[in-house]
């Protein structure tokens, strides 16, 4: 398994990503910059910034510069991004002060250095789309390069000033390859037999609808994405969307709904929404839509007309229901799959709606310490310190399971011993493993009977001595 910064799986998935750029103080650049086909930024004082190994190194040497600027961070962190961030194929919005759009490209090139550019030697190659006017309804950030992938609102609202223009330079966005991800990739990174992962597999592609349930530190989150990539065959994260369900999330934000704006109230598409109409325009590909926590919302708020529109004989163009707010006929496209992920060891929350049950199929992930996954991974690590803690873990577990009040679904997941791979394992890590996260959930656990906590606790402590 990999590390944890990488427990999403978005490690080493390129995606296209969005900016807004401003060519020069009052855009004093942008016919130039249009003309030579390149955006560039100044701070010339920074001299070529392929030489600088941190945002912070940048940083140092603004401010001690000619110029004497204090704290530029945020000049470095633009320059940095320029650098390091941009990549081909993402898309540049140019703005004219915080109000409009000025153009829109392609990124076609690397990072370059040109002293003979006088004040604007920092460049990249851009393919102009787009060049105009655009007023937008919302102010637009001050910095000078600013990445909005993530900020999906503002960029359909920018990308739609452009629907009125032919659509011949936007679909020429070059094609982005993805790194491949198959069957041996998942289970080389999560810790399932393969017959479980075949099993899943199957249970996915014939019923749309999956929720992967188990206890806490199972790798659920950690193998949902994965799951998906395996299953297209590649890393490509924009068929991929996760959302978390809480005890505010709504059909509005799920479908569509009416949200405050500048004259009143606008009618706003939801994250499945929005996902489905992406989705129904790639009909040959697969979508996956990850729901996290899925029990922890109201189910039959959220989903509404969706709960006969998820169910798999109940797909495509000739199963179409009209919408709320909308009155649009809407379908939820073959092509997409629901995964749900929840959490077993929660007593907090209530069953989940039984009509909903009946439309996903549900398979539970247990820890995984006797899989061969985990067990190459023990011996990867070396420590034996690490080899006796996870001992009396899977000790433990077979009390959990047999406790009537708790069970199976209670059991101490594989995931708080992963990343260790690599180099030495510290006896503090293990140490505020045990101490911080594994003796405060058994006290949760036997609240009622303090000395099973104490006895417990004392073994985990002493396997790690």
């Amino acid at each position: 398994m990999t590390p944890i910064e990488n427990s999403l799986g978005d490690a080493d998935v390129e995606t296209t990503h969005y900016w807004l750029y401003a060519p020069g103080k009052g855009a004093c650049m942008w016919e130039d910059f249009y003309s030579q086909g390149v955006m560039g930024l100044a701070w010339e004082e920074a001299g070529d910034l392929s030489a600088y190994a941190s945002k912070e190194a940048i940083r140092l040497a603004l401010v001690n510069s000619s110029r004497g600027t204090t704290n530029p961070s945020n000049d470095a962190y633009a320059l940095w991004q320029f650098a390091n961030d941009l990549k081909p194929g993402d898309v540049v919005f140019v703005k004219g002060g915080r109000g409009k759009i000025l153009g829109r490209g392609l990124v076609t090139g690397d990072y370059e250095y040109d002293e003979a550019q006088g004040h604007f030697r920092n460049l990249r190659s851009v393919e102009w789309t787009h060049k105009g006017e655009w007023v937008v309804d919302r102010k637009l950030p001050v910095k000078t390069l600013t990445d909005i992938t993530d900020d999906t609102t503002l960029v359909a609202a920018i990308e739609t000033l452009f629907e009125v223009e032919t659509d011949e330079a936007i679909d020429d966005q070059p094609a982005i390859e993805y790194p491949a991800y198959d069957r041996e990739d998942f289970l080389s990174e999560v810790f399932m037999s393969e017959q479980q992962y075949d099993t899943l597999t199957g249970l996915l592609r014939a019923k749309k609808n999956v929720i992967l349930q188990g206890a806490p530190g199972v790798g659920k989150t950690f193998a949902a994405k994965r799951l998906a990539y395996s299953m297209m065959g590649v890393k490509d994260a924009e068929r991929v969307m996760m959302v978390q369900f809480h005890q505010s999330y709504s059909y509005e934000d799920f479908i569509e709904g009416y949200r405050p704006c500048a004259d009143g109230f606008e009618l706003s598409k939801g994250a499945f929404y929005t996902f489905c109409k992406k989705a129904a325009d790639d009909s040959d590909r697969d979508y996956f839509f990850i729901i996290d926590e899925i029990n922890r919302g109201n189910l039959s708020k959220i989903f509404g007309e969706l709960f006969m529109l998820i169910e798999n004989d109940k797909r495509g163009e000739k199963n179409k229901l009209q919408l709320l707010y909308s009155r649009e006929r809407f379908c939820v496209p073959s092509n997409v799959y629901l995964i749900g992920l929840m959490n077993t060891a929660d007593r907090s929350l209530a069953l989940l709606d039984y009509a909903l049950r009946r439309r996903f199929a549900f398979f539970t992930l247990n820890p995984g310490f006797s899989s061969a996954g985990f067990t190459s991974y023990r011996e990867a690590v070396g420590s034996a310190a690490f080899d006796n803690l996870v001992s009396c873990v899977a000790r433990l577990n077979t009390e959990i399971a047999s406790d009537e009040s708790l069970g199976e679904g209670f059991m101490i997941g594989h995931s708080y011993f992963c990343g260790f791979v690599g180099g030495t394992v510290a006896h503090a890590s293990l140490s505020a493993i045990v101490e911080y996260e594994l003796i405060p959930m058994l006290g949760e656990y036997w609240f009622d009977d303090q000395e099973k906590v104490r006895l417990w606790s004392e073994a985990l402590r002493r396997s790690i001595q």
